[in-house]
C-alpha cells in the first residue's frame, strides 16, 4: 500500500480551504482517509497552516512520502528540512 501525505480539498467554491491527511495513494482526492494531521487555509491573509509534527513524523518514519505541496508546507513549519 502505497500512503502519500496529500492535501483534501474542502470550502465553498472559489474559498478553496484544505485538510492535509494521510491517504493510500490510490484513493480519489477527497475520497478515503487514513488520518486527518493538519490544515491549511491559503485564503486567509497570511496564509494559516496547522500542522501535528508528531503524526507527520511518525507517518514520514513509517513510509508515507508527502506530495510536493506539502512538502513545501512542511518546511514552512520547520517539520522537515
Amino acid at each position: 500500500m502505497a500512503v502519500k501525505i496529500r492535501l483534501r480539498r474542502m470550502g465553498a467554491k472559489k474559498a478553496p480551504f484544505y485538510r492535509v491527511v494521510v491517504a493510500d495513494s490510490r484513493y480519489p482526492r477527497d475520497g478515503r482517509f487514513i488520518e486527518e494531521v493538519g490544515y491549511y487555509n491559503p485564503v486567509s491573509d497570511p496564509a494559516e497552516i496547522k500542522i501535528d509534527a508528531e503524526k507527520v513524523t511518525k507517518w514520514i518514519q513509517n513510509g508515507a512520502q508527502p506530495t510536493d505541496t506539502v512538502r513545501d508546507l512542511l518546511k514552512k513549519q520547520n517539520i522537515i528540512k
